[in-house]
C-alpha cells in the first residue's frame, strides 16, 4: 500500500484515481528515500512504473504557492516528455501542482509564453529545448531543489552529454539529484560521480524478459562478407506488414538503411543522430504505414510502443543474450505468432553461444559458413554415423548446439 509512505491525503487521492493499489518493485524501494531528500540511481527498464518512482515524491516535496521552478526532469525525447508531464500533472492533481513539457519541434515563443503565464513548480524537458531557454533568460532555476535525468543512457547515446552538463551547472550547488537509466555503461558511472553524492541510494530493477512462446526463430550463420547479400535474401523472401531490423551501432543503422533504400525498400534508420522532429516525422511514417521497415540500435528502439510489428530481424546477434530476448520479444504480441530471423557473422561465435545458453531450443539454426565453429562444439566427439538432413516441421530436441549441428546437413536457400 502506498499509506505506508506517509504521503499527504491529496496525493494518496490522486494516486488512487490513477488505479494504483500496490507499488512497483521499483516504488518500493525508491520513494521512501527519495521522500528523505537522498539522491538516488535507479536502473530500470521502461514500464517497470519509475515515473511514478520519483514524480510522487516530486509532488510530495514541491510548494505548491510557490510561483518558482522547484523540480527539472531531462528526457530524451519529445514523447517522453508530454508521456511524463501528464504523469506528474496526474500524481499532483490533488495537490495543485502546475506541470509544464517544453521540448522541441513546436515555436519557443509559444512555450515561453505558456511559462510566464503558467509559472509551473515542475518543469519537464528536453535538454536542447532547456539549454536553449536558460540561455535566453527564460528559465531561471536559482530556487531548484530536485533535478532529474530520466533515461540517461538514451540521452547520452543521442549526444546531449553537453547540453546535461550545461543545465546542470546552471542549477543550485544543493539539490536533490535523482538518474534513471536502463543500462549504466562507464558514461553514466561518469556522470554519477559528478552529479549525485557519495552517499547516493542505488535500486536495481531486474527486467522483466518477454516470453517468445509465440515467436518462430531462425538464426543462420553467414560468412561476414556474405552477411548483407544473405540478409537481402531473407528480407525479399519474408512477407511482412511491419518489421523492425536491429543493428549494433548507429553507424551501421544509417549505412544499412541507406543500402536497402537504394535497393528500393520502403525503410528509414532510427537512431541518436537524429533531431527530434525528424525521429517523430519517421515514426508518424511507419505508424501510417508510408513506410514498413525501421531500422534501429537496441537505444534508439527503447521506450518505443510500437504494436503490430509481423518480424525482427537482427542483422547481427547483440553482445548479450538478455538483449536477443528483448529484442525479438517486440514481436508475438498479444497472443499473436510472431517471426525473429537472425543473422550472426562466422566471426562473432561467442554472440551465438551465448544466445544458444539462453535461448536453449526454441530456435533453428541453419549454418550457410564453410567457417569451423569457433568455440560451439569443441567438446563434441567426431561424428561417425550418417548425417541426417534436418526436416523444418519435425520437433527435436538437443542437449546443444553443437548436437543440433552433428544432426543435420547446414541448409543451403
Amino acid at each position: 500500500m502506498f499509506r505506508k509512505f506517509q504521503l499527504s491525503e491529496e496525493t494518496l487521492q490522486s494516486i488512487q484515481e490513477k488505479g494504483f493499489t500496490q507499488p512497483t518493485p521499483i516504488q518500493e524501494k525508491a520513494i521512501g528515500p527519495l521522500l528523505e531528500g537522498k539522491d538516488l540511481v535507479g536502473q530500470a527498464q521502461t514500464g517497470t512504473g519509475k515515473t511514478a518512482a520519483f514524480g510522487i515524491p516530486i509532488v510530495e516535496l514541491v510548494e505548491p504557492k510557490s510561483r518558482d521552478i522547484q523540480a527539472l526532469i531531462l528526457v530524451p525525447t519529445r514523447e517522453l516528455a508530454i508521456q511524463v508531464a501528464k504523469e506528474i500533472k496526474d500524481l499532483g492533481k490533488g495537490r495543485k501542482i502546475k506541470v509544464l513539457a517544453l521540448y522541441g519541434g513546436k515555436p519557443v515563443w509559444g512555450q515561453i509564453d505558456l511559462l510566464k503565464r503558467l509559472r509551473p513548480q515542475v518543469i519537464v524537458g528536453t535538454p536542447g529545448r532547456i539549454k536553449d531557454l536558460i540561455e535566453r533568460g527564460e528559465l531561471r532555476l536559482s530556487k531548484l531543489k530536485i533535478f532529474v535525468l530520466d533515461e540517461a543512457d538514451r540521452m547520452l547515446d543521442m549526444g546531449f552529454i553537453e547540453d546535461i552538463e550545461y543545465i546542470f551547472n546552471a542549477t543550485p550547488q544543493e539539490k536533490q539529484t535523482m538518474l534513471f537509466s536502463a543500462t549504466l555503461p562507464e558514461e553514466i558511472k561518469q556522470l554519477i560521480k559528478k552529479f549525485l553524492k557519495e552517499d547516493h541510494t542505488k535500486v536495481e530493477i531486474e527486467p522483466e524478459k518477454p516470453t517468445v512462446d509465440k515467436i518462430k526463430q531462425t538464426i543462420y550463420r553467414v560468412e561476414s562478407k556474405e552477411l548483407y547479400q544473405r540478409f537481402k535474401e531473407k528480407l525479399e523472401e519474408t512477407p511482412f506488414r511491419k518489421a523492425i531490423i536491429f543493428t549494433q551501432t548507429k553507424a551501421e543503422a544509417a549505412q544499412l538503411s541507406k543500402k536497402l533504400k537504394e535497393e528500393g525498400f520502403r525503410v528509414e534508420a532510427l537512431h541518436g543522430d537524429l533531431s527530434q522532429y525528424r525521429r517523430e516525422q519517421i515514426l508518424k511514417n511507419f505508424r501510417q504505414g508510408k513506410i514498413n521497415l525501421l531500422v534501429a540500435t537496441d537505444v534508439a528502439a527503447r521506450g518505443l510502443d510500437i504494436k503490430d510489428l509481423d518480424v525482427v530481424f537482427n542483422y547481427n546477434l547483440p553482445q548479450d543474450a538478455e538483449s536477443y530476448i528483448h529484442r525479438i520479444g517486440r514481436t508475438g504480441r498479444a497472443g499473436k505468432e510472431g517471426i525473429a530471423i537472425s543473422f550472426s557473422s562466422d566471426n562473432q561465435d561467442d554472440r551465438l553461444q551465448r544466445v544458444r545458453k539462453i535461448a536453449k531450443d526454441t530456435f533453428k539454426f541453419v549454418n550457410l559458413s564453410k567457417k569451423p565453429l569457433g568455440g560451439l562444439n569443441k567438446k563434441r566427439k567426431p561424428f561417425k554415423g550418417k548425417r541426417k538432413n534436418f526436416a523444418p516441421n519435425r520437433r527435436r530436441s538437443f542437449n546443444s548446439l553443437g548436437e543440433k549441428l552433428g544432426r543435420f546437413s547446414p541448409k543451403k536457400d
